[in-house]
């Protein structure tokens, strides 16, 4: 039996389980959501074992309430194949008033309408993504960002390579890739989008969608990684670069088909409070819930991104996005972005549920250390002396080293970054 391979989700959900009747543990497919719920769980239903498809069947149609007979806290996998379960959950907690009892996962979210009840204050909800570069044991961890917040001095060598990071970013957080050597281990995530063209995106709702525009339009947002991007641009990308018309409609039905599958996240631009008057830009950005997903898409190898490095940029980027989302997360963190008229951007703001916060500008190479360094001072000139201040400014690299440096700017590793 393989080892389990802790997750920082983990403490979240049994601290919720503490509180809850509930937890709901939500993600894409493949990110190890199951395994993670069992380490939790006294009993296991498997919705999607077909031995028992027909017996579930009757007791959906008969007395849903029998499915929670068993240990607890009592884990369905799959949830959403059976919608009746959530409301059955939310009565029986009702109920009882027990806490911890049940445990839900879903890689899909469940039709509007399909479950009579929101869950509010019976069941909780925890997102899990794939691994972050600590929990896959990459980074050294050296580096907290709780650290940062509370204005620590800091120091961390990162023992990953360039080329370590390309074949990192493109062979994914997949707990499955961590298991197998050799280049076949990028087949993974070309493996993961060629199920969702052609399977996840029909069996979410049971709706035809063509999978060369859904094709096209993962290339679209693969092409754009890492930028703001509006639909429009989209639709006409998908028309010059792809040969695929797309309508408006048709375009918002696939993205949000894709944010029901948990593989697109949108990363919203921030609204400071400036000393000056400067419109901000409103345009999302629309990030994969993990970078391996956009090489994939268009075919990107490791040696294609240590040989383009503008490309890999933008890779590298989305693959600290997505650490960054996963370290916040049990802070309450919120990622966002800054751009103004001008053009002036910060790659990330960083925003805690306390009102702390912090910039991040990231960078694959550190020659480009000190103007992103510069970038951060700017943003903090512009920062009206009656808001909160930011608690750090920080360049995210791919460089081996981080350190404060003597303006007071963070320059972090993302091979030493943990939460």
């Amino acid at each position: 039996m393989k080892k389990y391979i802790p997750r920082i989700v983990d403490k979240e959900i049994d601290d919720l389980l503490k509180i809850m009747g509930g937890v709901l543990i939500e993600g894409c497919k493949w990110c190890g959501k199951s395994t993670t719920g069992m380490q939790h769980a006294k009993s296991i239903i498997e919705l999607q074992n077909p031995n028992y498809k027909e017996e579930y069947d009757r007791i959906n149609k008969t007395k849903p309430s029998l499915f929670l007979n068993g240990d607890k806290p009592r884990m369905f996998d799959e949830w959403q194949m059976y919608p009746v379960i959530w409301d059955a959950i939310r009565n029986d907690v009702d109920h009882t008033g027990l806490k911890g009892q049940y445990i839900l996962t879903g890689s899909a979210r469940p039709i509007e309408g399909s479950t009579m009840h929101t869950g509010t204050g019976r069941i909780s909800r925890v997102l899990m993504r794939p691994m972050s570069l600590y929990e896959s044991n990459e980074s050294t961890g050296e580096v907290s960002l709780m650290d940062l917040f509370n204005g620590k001095d800091i120091k961390g060598e990162s023992k990953l390579s360039l080329e370590d990071i390309a074949n990192i970013t493109v062979r994914g957080g997949w707990p499955a890739a961590l298991e197998i050597n050799g280049d076949i281990k990028y087949r993974i995530s070309k493996e993961y989008v060629k199920s969702l063209i052609h399977e996840e995106v029909k069996n979410i709702d049971g709706v035809e969608r063509n999978p060369e525009k859904m094709q096209s339009v993962l290339r679209s947002i693969a092409r754009n990684i890492s930028n703001p991007v509006s639909n429009a641009t989209i639709v006409n990308d998908v028309k010059n670069n792809f040969n695929n018309d797309i309508s408006r409609p048709t375009l918002n039905d696939y993205i949000n088909t894709l944010e029901r599958l948990y593989i697109i996240e949108e990363i919203k631009s921030t609204n400071l409070k400036l000393r000056s008057k400067y419109t901000v830009r409103t345009t999302t950005k629309k990030i994969f819930v993990d970078p391996s997903i956009a090489t994939a898409t268009l075919e990107i190898t490791p040696t294609d991104l240590v040989n383009d490095l503008n490309t890999f940029g933008f890779m590298f980027e989305s693959l600290c996005l997505r650490d960054l989302e996963i370290y916040s997360q049990s802070y309450g963190g919120n990622l966002t972005y800054y751009r103004d008229e001008n053009d002036f951007e910060i790659d990330a703001i960083l925003k805690l549920s306390n009102g702390k916060w912090g910039a991040i500008e990231i960078k694959l190479g550190s020659g480009y250390i000190d103007e992103a360094a510069k970038n951060l001072l700017k943003l903090k000139e512009k920062i009206s002396k009656n808001s909160i201040q930011p608690s750090f400014l920080m360049v995210l690299t791919g460089a081996n080293y981080s350190y404060r440096r003597e303006d007071g700017v963070y320059v972090v590793s993302i091979g030493t970054l943990k939460d």
